[in-house]
């Protein structure tokens, strides 16, 4: 394995520096440092104008493996999570078959040790198959190889409480975490033959298209944080989406309740005024709320009412988003997007600096999860999980060029700052110069 003198980048955006990574840590930091090993090779890596940053965490991918391939493979989306800058990725459970047993989310962690260029951790299901009737095998799948930790039945709402009372008991006996996809199946009409469209409101209400009210997931909020209390449990909640969720959010931590958030990077920059386009790459669930929405989440994410980003990147094949609105898939891929949207929506408009997104992307999703190796400083003996970024750069957002399977990108066309140069994943190179380069699973010999 070589060893890496990256010169002259900026840590968190101080002043520039050298950084040595030797056998998967950060050996020091500061010139003159770099003496070279005996029958070790050194590559040097011009860092002049690069923000070095912890490498990010996503707590909320979904990686489609097994049985829906043709959206995407853990092997495609460890590549687009790579190129995206993500040295830990967290796939949802909604796969077929179900991550539902220690058998499948087994399979879906040993396919990303396979594939190497991101840290995979499956996400269990709450309850068996998605269907909200019985618990799924949270003992078993705690227990297993992938040490699973977070439960979540996203994309659909574990609408039931008292099954949720109890998948918080659960859980809290293994040290884990419910993940709530919070969505009352009964105000979006989730299991009518007119479910809910788009965000209810003025735009819904010209088009006609059925509305999704903002109480839908505000009421779900509310409940869950009222059981996580009552159990003394811990409870995430997904993709936040509306004015009034912040709010609740708010008033649970200032109660001591131990609720975390996260928000997607398209809910902090796009607005249901796309819908008008009918173009069903603006479907997603929760949908595309209001400007006030947006700018209320921007606002909590910067006060850290809202803890993380989460991308809920969603790949889906072309024929599931090429077609008639109603027909339309929910979904948006994100992990590739993410940083450059980030710094539109919150560094380039002065709400955090990059030590606050480091935060947000990196160090406080590791520290929810329970990650010791992920979401560290970049300091001298730590691990050398850190990506280098141009924050100087534009790029018109091409899907085709992703390594994602998913075209389905909502940034399509637009011009976002940022770029991820180089990313290192326990101290190898898995992106150099803004191209793949080689996985850990195949690299670590090197």
């Amino acid at each position: 394995m070589k060893d890496y003198l990256i010169l002259g980048a900026s840590i968190l955006g101080d002043a520039p520096t050298d950084v040595v990574v030797r056998d998967g840590n950060i050996a020091s930091i500061g010139s003159g440092n770099a003496e070279p090993r005996a029958n070790v090779p050194m590559e040097t890596i011009d860092g002049t104008g690069l923000i070095a940053l912890p490498g990010m965490v996503d707590l909320h991918v979904h990686l489609r493996e097994p049985g829906r391939e043709d959206a995407e493979t853990v092997e495609t989306g460890s590549r687009a999570a790579a190129k995206g800058g993500f040295t830990a990725v967290h796939a949802m459970a909604n796969s077929s078959p179900v991550a539902d047993t220690a058998g499948v989310v087994e399979q879906v962690h040993r396919l990303g040790q396979d594939a190497g260029w991101t840290e995979v951790y499956p996400v269990g299901a709450i309850t068996k198959g998605l269907g909200g009737k019985v618990l799924a095998e949270l003992g078993a799948m705690a227990e297993s190889s992938a040490k699973v930790r977070m439960f979540s039945d996203d994309g659909h709402c574990v609408n039931n409480a008292q099954l949720m009372r109890r998948a918080m008991e659960y859980v809290k006996t293994i040290d884990g975490f419910v993940a709530q996809h919070a969505q009352d199946a009964d105000l979006t009409g989730w299991e009518t033959e007119s479910p809910a469209q788009m965000n209810e409101g003025r735009v819904s209400a010209t088009l006609g298209l059925p509305g999704w009210p903002a109480v839908a997931e505000e009421a779900i909020i509310a409940r869950d944080v009222l059981l996580a209390d009552y159990v003394g449990s811990r409870i995430h909640i997904c993709h936040v989406s509306t004015k009034g969720s912040v709010e609740i959010i708010r008033w649970a931590k200032e109660r001591g309740i131990q609720v975390t958030a996260e928000v997607t990077p398209h809910h902090l920059m796009l607005t249901d005024e796309l819908v008008k386009s009918y173009d069903p790459v603006y479907k997603v669930n929760p949908p595309l709320r209001t400007e006030a929405d947006t700018q209320a989440l921007r606002e909590a994410l910067a006060e850290g009412v809202i803890d993380v980003i989460g991308t809920d990147h969603a790949p889906h094949p072309e024929q599931a988003k090429e077609c008639e609105w109603d027909q339309a898939a929910m979904g948006m891929t994100g992990l590739e997007t993410a940083l450059p949207a980030v710094q539109h929506a919150m560094v380039e408009t002065g709400l955090i600096g990059w030590r606050r997104f480091a935060e947000i992307t990196s160090i406080r999703p590791a520290e929810i999860y329970g990650h010791t190796h992920q979401g560290r400083p970049i300091a001298a003996g730590e691990p050398a999980n850190m990506i280098l970024i141009d924050p100087s750069a534009a790029t018109t957002v091409h899907p085709g060029t992703h390594a994602s399977k998913g075209r389905n990108s909502p940034f399509r066309g637009i011009e976002l700052p940022g770029e991820v140069r180089h990313t290192f994943l326990g101290g190898l190179p898995v992106m150099l110069d803004g191209e793949l380069a080689t996985p850990r699973s195949t690299g670590s010999a090197a």
